[in-house]
């Protein structure tokens, strides 16, 4: 069983269509957290994770968007917060905040969360990554940092795909992840997209010029 693992979208519909193109043909996509936030098509990838993904959990800036609150987030995040805020129509609204904080899809082999196991709001970075992070699940899925990694135990999988929308690894390219259930492998994808089609959007809209700029640098 092959799965399509994507996270931290952030409202980037340019970079989620080119993932989605270049991504082979999978038995699921699971999705861990931030559809949306910072960027300018909030809706637009609610609409496409809605019909496409198999499982997915709710991020930080996703709660923040269908809570009413932005917690301690900087300029930037509260704008793309409060962007999404007025984007969204009832029935996305509803799905995301339909979103639990942890689940798990493939007959319970991988579990998805966006934090943290223990923690929906903590940045587990590579080097906290264990086996020890592993419940009963074959892998866990964890987004929320925006870097690419993934470690293989005798335990089994700890990942994370990586952004799809704002990558915090200095690839500016976007960042998924191919899951083979089978072989317990995991095929770590960068996709190239138009950052500038993206800068461009920022501006028009109206969010803070820095939401864009930093694309560029993969930051």
């Amino acid at each position: 069983m092959k799965v399509g693992i994507i996270s931290d979208v952030h409202a980037n519909r340019v970079a989620l269509d080119a993932v989605l193109d270049d991504m082979p043909a999978v038995d699921a996509l699971l999705c861990a957290g931030d559809v949306v936030g910072y960027n300018p098509w909030p809706a637009e990838c609610v609409d496409i994770l809605r019909d496409r993904v198999s499982a997915s959990v709710m991020g930080n800036h996703d709660r923040a968007v269908v809570s009413g609150t932005a917690f301690k987030f900087n300029s930037m995040a509260s704008a793309g917060v409060e962007y999404a805020r007025d984007e969204l129509n009832d029935l996305q609204r509803e799905w995301l905040s339909n979103r639990p904080t942890s689940t798990t899809a493939c007959d319970g082999r991988v579990r998805i969360v966006h934090g943290h196991p223990d923690d929906p709001d903590h940045y587990t970075y590579p080097d906290e990554f264990s086996p020890e992070l592993l419940g009963e699940e074959d892998v866990l899925v964890m987004g929320h940092t925006h870097v690419q990694h993934h470690e293989v135990y005798d335990e089994g999988i700890v990942m994370n795909p990586g952004s799809v929308g704002q990558p915090r690894d200095r690839d500016s390219r976007s960042a998924y992840a191919i899951l083979d259930l089978e072989e317990m492998t995991v095929d770590e994808r960068r996709v190239e997209y138009d950052i500038e089609a993206v800068q461009e959007a920022v501006r028009e809209v109206g969010l803070p010029d820095k939401i864009g700029s930093r694309l560029a640098d993969g930051r």
